[in-house]
């Protein structure tokens, strides 16, 4: 049955399908998992032009029993690692390898492996935008070309492309800026798409919204918390799946240059 979802997201979603789905039945949407990710998120600068970026992630899915316990099952561990190329204060580009491990949907059934390796390439371009009043805004272009595998055992590697869009923005609460002893809210949502053999009738992959808060302690470590919204299109085409996953995030930031007297830029992660 249809849940409550916002019109306007089941209209965009249902409109990119139709050439896919030839008629099928209305858009069906259910709730399939609820997790908890944790994450660290990494940059060091290593000159004025050139940096290290990396994602690194522990996430867990609900209990089989139960769609609404968050924890009960462990999901993936997903290290995203890159070059990160500053070409000016308003434009940086990464790009590197991934490397994602997905466990079985059911710990120790028999018809699944206990776990996978899934390799990808990555590249992203960041453009940040200028500064309105308190509020930063930034538009993320990301593309992953990914091999993977179901945990299915004898299943075979696809091969595939993922493209996101993602617009997010951070807001300083106590202060006029974001720096040192800073609380601020930064909302976003992001589009996912994707496209390979394998996909007939779902190019639309996934709408995300992801809204928090953070606590920036100083110019190396900040703290993020907050929840994500997920509506995941099936390989029927009219179906789709959500998820509400809690979010936990520590966003770290170095600076290894010599001869500099900078503290390191604020890391707020992407």
């Amino acid at each position: 049955m249809l849940k409550k979802l916002p019109r306007f997201i089941l209209i965009l979603i249902s409109l990119l399908s139709t050439i896919y789905t030839y008629g099928q039945d209305a858009p069906e949407s259910s709730l399939e998992e609820t997790g908890i990710w944790t994450g660290a998120y990494i940059k060091v600068r290593f000159s004025e032009k050139l940096g290290y970026y990396g994602e690194h992630h522990y996430r867990v899915r609900n209990d089989l029993d139960d769609v609404n316990s968050f924890y009960g099952r462990p999901r993936q561990i997903y290290n995203r690692a890159g070059l990160n190329i500053f070409f000016n204060d308003y434009f940086e580009a990464v790009i590197g390898p991934t490397m994602v491990v997905n466990f079985s949907p059911e710990p120790g059934s028999d018809q699944y492996e206990p776990y996978t390796i899934e390799h990808r390439i990555w590249h992203q371009w960041l453009l940040k935008m200028p500064m309105m009043g308190r509020v930063k805004i930034y538009h993320q272009f990301r593309f992953e070309h990914r091999w993977k595998r179901d945990n299915n055992i004898g299943a075979e590697h696809d091969y595939t492309n993922r493209y996101r869009y993602k617009m997010f923005a951070y807001i300083p609460i106590n202060k006029r800026k974001i720096e040192k002893n800073t609380l601020y809210f930064s909302p976003s949502f992001e589009i996912f798409m994707h496209s390979g053999a394998s996909i007939a009738y779902n190019p639309f992959e996934d709408f995300r919204t992801y809204n928090g808060f953070g606590y920036v302690l100083n110019n190396q470590i900040t703290f993020f918390a907050g929840h994500m919204w997920t509506l995941g299109q099936k390989s029927s085409g009219y179906q789709y799946k959500e998820s509400h996953i809690l979010r936990f995030n520590i966003f770290i930031g170095l600076d290894t240059r010599k001869n500099s007297n900078k503290m390191p830029k604020i890391n707020l992660g992407y």
